[in-house]
């Protein structure tokens, strides 16, 4: 469903990615970690057709990009650190907004849009202003947005940055009951506890490179902090 092939990406003489292979099959879930400016959020962007590369080959669904961008945005739904939500508008009037942009109109989109915010347990807050809503259950309404056209392809670049515990456990939810259900997720996170304990396969990327890959099997039998630490160079996190 996700394919990169050698992803390069440059910013001016500063090499960012430096030739990132890595697929992901349908209905799989893969943990992307690395140290800070590793190139995690640059390759998530290049996947959500937000920036492109600068040599390689991605496919999204089949769609490679950026030729088709456009249609495999349809296939795509992006939850970041940033919420990237409108403030003052309500719940249900941002769901409206992005619905409209999704292409969803009339009885359906209401329905879908009840949906997903019973979904994510925000359908009392429906008509409350985004502002006045905690990191949280922004992160919540987030996941709302992202799954509102149902896309087979979740991408999620550091969803549990700034929560505290409870919200992060609430996070944690919403994602198992809700989003990650039959989608194909490729998610980057410095949480290694998370990350594990919801993907099918994690893999490191540091240096611009994907420096290792491993299973669910095989992850259960190695301790991978101090693989990540002897991967990246840095301290474990644990």
């Amino acid at each position: 469903m996700i394919e990169a092939n050698h992803i390069v990406k440059v910013f001016g003489m500063r090499p960012v990615l430096r030739g990132v292979t890595l697929s992901v099959t349908p209905g799989e879930f893969v943990s992307l970690f690395g140290p800070n400016g590793a190139g995690k959020t640059t390759f998530l962007r290049i996947l959500a057709t937000l920036s492109r590369a600068t040599g390689g080959v991605v496919t999204i669904g089949g769609y490679p990009l950026p030729q088709q961008a456009q249609a495999a945005r349809g296939l795509i739904g992006l939850v970041s650190h940033q919420p990237l939500l409108y403030g003052d508008l309500s719940a249900q009037e941002n769901l409206q907004f992005f619905a409209r942009m999704y292409g969803l109109d009339g009885a359906a989109r209401d329905a879908r849009i009840e949906e997903v915010l019973k979904a994510v347990n925000l359908r009392k807050r429906a008509a409350d202003l985004v502002r006045t809503f905690s990191r949280g259950m922004q992160q919540r309404l987030a996941i709302a947005r992202a799954i509102l056209h149902d896309p087979p392809v979740l991408l999620l670049d550091e969803p549990y940055t700034g929560l505290d515990q409870d919200s992060a456990h609430m996070l944690d939810g919403a994602l198992r009951d809700v989003a990650l259900r039959g989608r194909t997720v490729l998610m980057t996170t410095h949480d290694i506890q998370r990350g594990l304990a919801l993907c099918d396969r994690a893999a490191i990327l540091t240096k611009g490179v994907i420096a290792y890959q491993g299973t669910r099997e095989e992850l259960d039998k190695i301790d991978f902090a101090t693989t990540y630490a002897d991967v990246t160079g840095m301290a474990s996190v644990r």
